[in-house]
């Protein structure tokens, strides 16, 4: 198919009707990562140990598992933030209004992490660093500039950069002189220092941003009719993870050569059980996603979306999926409200339970001392009552946003 013909082809798409129905596989999916994530900073704010899962001298299945799930969470985030804005299209809007309504919540996010995310994260002001939704703003000022490319040269702009970007990997920010920060920004995580700021970057732009920029690519499809949007995600989503297999398995291409801090595996070798090799097989580097890790990731999670095609609402399990559903329409809402309630929790039961608490409140700390935590089996139940608790704030926000259609209520 010629470039012309493609995009008189998605011109089409974007036009028919079909796409203007909003999908509850996106939101289901959505909602899924969503609960995931609370797992992980359940984990996070109540765990005892005092070493990452992915430490593979000091991990071990179970624990491993209880983080590797969750790491779906941020490339499904990145991905789906991209559909959404194909979507928008979709309905009906044009590349102005959608490009226009991406650089305004891209800075709206980028302030949240700044103020009432930081805030939520330590519990004292000043005590934000540049995380997910950090990236997640910065990546959609971007996408804002690209989604006016054409869809064949966003869409080659996105792979190239999801693919090449582990070529990167040993060019440090030194070399780049007074512009060092710069680079730690693009593709290093780690300590900034721009004149007298000091700022920790977990998640650098690249490769996320082309996630994002890869869900808009993806967001054509979803408009395509039911049965083949089907076929195309399981085409695309067997062959990402069948990749992933061979590139794990061979350690040919697509993951750091140099451990990170949280111990991720130079490459994949056989342990000493069953158990522990696939713990190694899985722990691939996250910060900055490698190609291996989002191949991992966002491979599954295509399949799971075609599969959430044929989820039935009025089924017996419907009730279920709508309960999920309400997490994945409230995205936003719920990240900032579940960070405020685990914090919260975690420095009640503290308290509660005689544990050192001090580092959880307003005098905060580097973390957790000796003597305080719980293992899984405690953290698993503050999980579960987590998320049964926060169910019922997002209802409220879920309701409130079908019966009014006020403006500031899509950046919430």
């Amino acid at each position: 198919m010629t470039t012309t013909a493609l995009n008189h082809s998605i011109s089409a798409s974007v036009a028919a009707p079909s796409g203007t129905t909003r999908l509850y596989s996106v939101d289901l999916l959505r909602g899924i990562v969503m609960i995931l994530m609370a797992l992980d900073h359940v984990r996070f704010f109540f765990t005892n140990l005092p070493f990452q899962p992915e430490n593979m001298a000091h991990t071990y299945p179970t624990l491993f598992l209880t983080r590797w799930v969750t790491h779906f969470c941020a490339p499904v985030f990145f991905l789906l933030a991209g559909t959404g804005s194909y979507l928008s299209l979709a309905s009906g809007r044009s590349v102005v209004q959608v490009s226009g309504f991406l650089w305004k919540r891209g800075l709206w996010l980028v302030f949240l992490e700044l103020t009432f995310i930081g805030f939520a994260w330590a519990f004292y002001p000043g005590g934000s660093f540049a995380g997910v939704i950090w990236c997640l703003g910065w990546s959609m000022l971007i996408l804002s500039l690209l989604i006016r490319l054409p869809l064949v040269w966003l869409t080659s702009l996105s792979i190239a950069t999801i693919v090449g970007h582990d070529l990167l990997d040993n060019v440090r920010p030194d070399i780049f002189g007074r512009f060092a920060w710069l680079w730690r920004i693009l593709h290093v995580k780690g300590p900034l220092h721009v004149g007298s700021l000091d700022y920790y970057v977990l998640f650098p732009l690249v490769p996320l941003f082309a996630v994002m920029a890869a869900g808009y690519a993806l967001g054509w499809i979803l408009t395509l009719p039911k049965t083949m949007r089907i076929k195309r995600l399981l085409q695309i989503g067997v062959g990402m993870t069948a990749l992933f297999l061979l590139l794990r398995v061979t350690n040919l291409y697509g993951n750091p050569t140099t451990p990170s801090m949280r111990g991720a595996p130079e490459i994949f070798r056989v342990q000493s059980s069953i158990g522990m090799t696939m713990v190694d097989f899985l722990n691939v580097e996250k910060y900055p996603p490698s190609l291996q890790f989002l191949l991992m990731t966002l491979g599954p999670s295509l399949i799971a979306l075609a599969l959430l095609e044929f989820v039935d609402m009025r089924a017996p399990m419907g009730n279920i999926w709508k309960y999920i559903l309400t997490f994945g329409r409230v995205p936003m809402f719920y990240y900032i409200i579940h960070l405020y309630w685990i914090h919260s929790l975690a420095w009640l039961v503290a308290r509660m339970l005689g544990q050192p608490s001090d580092w959880l409140g307003w005098k905060g700390s580097g973390g957790a001392p000796t003597g305080y935590g719980h293992g899984l089996p405690f953290i698993y139940a503050m999980f579960f009552v987590s998320i049964f608790v926060l169910y019922f704030p997002c209802r409220w926000m879920e309701d409130l946003k079908i019966r009014r259609k006020d403006w500031w209520l899509r950046y919430i």
